[in-house]
C-alpha cells in the first residue's frame, strides 16, 4: 500500500511542485478546500478530505479534519499491536505525512482594519490539532511546517533514510511553531482585555540573525526579534559600518530610552550602556558640544545618539575620535560623506525616532523566572516641592529638571552634576551614594561654579557636608528619608536648595 500525505496549507508557495514529487515518488494525497482545488488544477490527483472522513466540513470551514479517520491515521503507534488492530477494526488508513501551515493570524493582526472578529476567524483549530499529533508521533509521522523543508524532506524520501534525527528535527519545529501560533494568539487576547500581568505569560520572539559572539567573544548569542504589531515597530536602518554586535545592540537600545526622555535638540553619549555625557542646546550643534565635553576621553569607542539631523559640523568633530555607533533620525549629505570615509563607524539612522515609542512592560531574568514590571515613564509628579529656606531661581529650577531626566539615565547609586544644560560629573553604579557624589564631583572640577546636582534616590548628612565643600548650591532629589528633616537643616545652615520630586529613579 502506498504512504499516504495529507496536505492542507494557506500558504500556498511550492506546494504545487512539492506535491507532484511526492506523488512521482508514489505517495498518495489528502487535501482540503483551496489546496484541494489548486492540486487538481494542476492534475494532481489527490482525494478530497470528506472522502476519508465520509463527513462534510461544517461551520464554514471550522469543522473539516478534526475527525477519528484524520487524526487516529495520524497518531495510531506503527508497532503497537493492538493500535494497529484498533485502526484496522475502525477502517482507518495511515496517514504518514501532514503538511501544514496555519491560517494567517499574525498578518490579519497586523491589518489596522481587522477586527476582533476578524482575528477569531483566523485563530486556527484543525491545523495546529493536526500539526500536533504529526509531532507527538513524529517516529512514524513526517511533519513538515516550513516551506524551505520542501526539498529536505524530498531528499529524505529519495534516499529511504530512516534517520530518526530529521524526523525529530520536524517535529521540534512543528512544536515551535504552534506554541508561537497560540503565543501569538494569548498575547493579543491579553491586550484586548487589557491584562498586563496574565498568570500565564508567553512572549513571542523570532530569529533575526545569528551575532558573532556574545558580551565576550567566548560567549555564542543570537538575536531574537521581538513579535509585536508592524504599527508599533521602529524602523532601524543601518547605512554604514561592519555588522552589529551583541554589546552594540544593548548599547543601542539604552541609547534609544535616553535620547527620549528629551524633546529639545539633544544627544547622549554611552559608553557600556550607560552615559558619559548629555547636553541639550537651541540646536544639535550646541547639544553635541555639551554632551562631548562632559568626558572627552571616556567617549572614545562609545555610542552617541542624536535626536535631530547630524550636521557637517558634527561629523567632523567625530572623525577626529573612534566612535563605534552614531544612531540619529537623519544625516545631512555633507555629513554622511564625512562620516563614511571611516570604514568602521556604524551608522544607524531611525528615521521616525521622534514618533518611537518603547512597550509599556520590561523584563529581566532572575532565579528561577523573569521579573516583570511597568516601565518607569515618569518623570515627577506635578508639583516639586521647594523644601529649603533657599529657593532655586527659575533658572536654576530649569537646570534641576534637566539634571533630572539626565539622572533618570544612569545607574544607581547615581549622580549627575550638570550646568547650563549639558552634564559635567556623572557618578554611578556605586554601591554608597557618597562616594557616587564623591565621583561626579570630582569629574566636574574646574566647572563647578554655578553647577546643580541631581540624585536619583534619598541621600543623608554626607552628602550635604560634601555639595557645600563644592559649591553646589541647588540639588533635585526624591526625598522620603526618615533623615530628610536633618538634611533640610544642614542644608538651610549652607545656603543648599533642595527640590524634592517624590519619584525615585533607580535603574539596575
Amino acid at each position: 500500500m502506498s504512504k499516504r500525505a495529507l496536505v492542507s496549507v494557506y500558504d500556498k508557495e511550492g506546494i504545487v511542485d512539492f506535491s507532484k514529487k511526492l506523488v512521482d515518488l508514489g505517495w498518495e494525497i489528502i487535501s482540503t478546500g483551496g489546496t484541494y482545488k489548486l492540486l487538481k488544477n494542476n492534475e494532481i490527483n489527490a482525494i478530497e478530505i470528506d472522502e476519508v472522513t465520509g463527513f462534510k466540513e461544517i461551520l464554514e470551514g471550522r469543522v473539516k479534519t478534526l475527525n477519528p479517520k484524520i487524526h487516529g491515521g495520524i497518531l495510531f503507534k506503527r508497532d503497537d499491536e493492538n493500535h494497529v488492530n484498533t485502526v484496522k477494526e475502525n477502517n482507518i488508513e495511515s496517514i504518514d505525512m501532514v503538511v501544514n501551515n496555519l491560517y494567517p493570524f499574525e498578518n490579519v493582526l497586523n491589518n489596522e482594519d481587522s477586527t476582533h472578529e476578524d482575528l477569531i476567524e483566523n485563530i486556527d483549530i484543525g491545523g495546529p490539532s493536526m500539526i500536533r499529533a504529526a509531532a507527538k508521533n513524529y517516529r512514524d509521522v513526517l511533519i513538515v511546517t516550513d516551506i524551505s523543508d520542501y526539498d529536505k524532506v524530498v531528499e529524505y524520501l529519495k534516499n529511504k533514510n530512516d534517520s530518526i534525527e530529521f524526523k525529530l528535527n520536524l517535529a521540534k519545529k512543528a512544536f515551535n511553531y504552534t506554541a508561537y501560533y497560540d503565543a501569538l494568539i494569548s498575547n493579543y487576547f491579553n491586550e484586548y482585555t487589557k491584562e498586563e500581568f496574565p498568570d500565564r505569560l508567553t512572549m513571542t520572539f523570532n530569529k533575526k540573525t545569528n551575532l558573532r559572539y556574545g558580551e565576550n567573544p567566548h560567549q555564542k548569542a543570537v538575536l531574537y526579534e521581538n513579535v509585536i504589531k508592524e504599527k508599533d515597530k521602529i524602523e532601524i536602518k543601518q547605512l554604514h559600518g561592519k555588522e552589529l554586535s551583541y554589546n552594540n545592540y544593548g548599547d543601542m537600545h539604552n541609547a534609544l530610552r535616553y535620547i527620549k526622555e528629551f524633546q529639545e535638540p539633544a544627544v547622549v553619549a554611552i559608553k557600556h550602556m550607560n552615559p558619559c555625557g548629555i547636553g541639550i542646546g537651541k540646536d544639535i550643534n550646541e547639544a553635541y558640544r555639551k554632551a562631548y565635553e562632559s568626558d572627552t576621553v571616556s567617549i572614545f569607542g562609545g555610542v552617541v545618539v542624536f535626536n535631530r539631523e547630524v550636521t557637517k559640523e558634527i561629523a567632523n568633530s567625530i572623525n577626529k575620535y573612534f566612535l563605534e555607533i552614531v544612531i540619529a533620525p537623519s544625516y545631512g549629505k555633507e555629513a554622511f560623506e564625512i562620516l563614511t570615509s571611516k570604514k568602521n563607524i556604524r551608522l544607524i539612522e531611525v528615521p521616525k525616532l521622534k514618533e518611537y515609542k518603547e512597550k509599556t512592560t520590561e523584563y529581566k531574568e532572575t532565579v528561577n523566572g523573569i521579573l516583570f514590571e511597568e516601565k518607569d515613564k515618569i518623570l515627577f509628579f506635578d508639583d516639586l516641592n521647594l523644601v529649603t529656606e533657599r529657593k532655586p531661581t527659575f533658572e536654576e529650577l530649569e537646570e534641576l529638571k534637566f539634571a533630572w531626566k539626565a539622572c533618570k539615565c544612569v545607574s544607581s547609586n547615581g549622580i549627575v552634576i550638570t550646568k547650563n544644560g549639558g552634564t559635567v560629573g556623572i557618578g554611578q553604579g556605586e554601591v554608597r551614594r557618597s562616594w557616587a557624589v564623591e565621583e561626579a564631583l570630582q569629574r566636574a572640577e574646574g566647572k563647578l561654579e554655578g553647577a546643580i546636582m541631581a540624585s536619583d534616590a534619598f541621600f543623608f548628612e554626607d552628602t550635604v557636608e560634601l555639595l557645600a565643600k563644592y559649591g553646589i548650591k541647588a540639588v533635585i532629589q526624591p526625598g522620603g528619608s526618615i533623615k530628610d528633616e536633618k538634611v533640610i537643616e544642614l542644608a538651610n545652615k549652607y545656603g543648599i536648595a533642595i527640590v524634592f520630586t517624590g519619584v525615585r529613579h533607580f535603574r539596575h
